[in-house]
């Protein structure tokens, strides 16, 4: 190994990764010891051979772990599994946690969570649309028996409620006041458009009608005239 790297290639707008997460970082040349990697220092982190699932090539990007080797100079690993846990023991249902979206999977998308675990989005709680190396908010949903945990993007409780009444007013401002999702429209035109179960949205219109900023159809809502102003 080499402390040698291809040049200085932090770039202005690059945010710093940090050992001990997970990042989805550039590949900036591939040399005779690995591929070099750049992660917002003034030089490039090594990605040894020994450490890669697949030659990456310059340009791509690939999600690798950071850590320190046994001399404590910073190195990168695509063998995730080596760093992560499936047993997030020290999660509790409801804590808010940084993920970091790995890969899909039959069940969902699979994401590291608070860079120490494994956790997984079903399918039906993905609220939005999501690309690997992404890093965004997320809660723990719930820590099974075996502890693994589930993840929503959603808060829990009355908080996720208000997240998808923002969401709903939202979308009528956009479509000038008028919003053909109601009641009886189905859960799938409700996912698509809004990005929430049918039972969520059924709750959050409600709350929002009790404050009289909408009225209610059955395959529509309404924004009532100045409710917002």
């Amino acid at each position: 190994m080499t402390n040698e790297t291809p040049g200085p290639s932090c770039r202005a707008g690059d945010t710093a990764a940090r050992i001990g997460e997970v990042a989805y970082l550039p590949v900036t040349a591939v040399t005779q010891v690995g591929a070099f990697l750049r992660w917002g220092q003034p030089k490039d982190v090594l990605l040894p051979f020994g450490e890669q699932l697949f030659r990456p090539d310059p340009g791509k990007r690939v999600l690798v772990m950071l850590y320190e080797d046994d001399q404590g100079r910073p190195v990168a690993s695509m063998r995730l599994e080596h760093f992560l846990s499936d047993d997030a023991w020290a999660l509790q249902s409801g804590e808010a946690v940084t993920l970091v979206v790995a890969e899909r999977t039959d069940l969902g998308m699979k994401v590291v969570v608070n860079h120490r675990y494994w956790g997984l989005i079903y399918a039906d709680d993905i609220s939005q649309p999501l690309r690997r190396g992404q890093t965004l908010p997320g809660f723990v949903k719930q820590r099974r028996d075996d502890g693994r945990v589930d993840i929503s993007l959603l808060p829990p409780g009355s908080a996720r409620l208000d997240v998808v009444g923002d969401r709903v007013l939202k979308a009528l401002r956009e479509s000038g006041g008028y919003l053909p999702l109601g009641d009886k429209s189905a859960a799938a035109d409700i996912k698509a458009r809004l990005g929430v179960s049918k039972s969520a949205y059924k709750q959050a219109i409600g709350r929002l009608y009790k404050r009289q900023l909408i009225t209610l159809e059955p395959h529509a809502v309404r924004l009532v005239p100045g409710a917002l102003d």
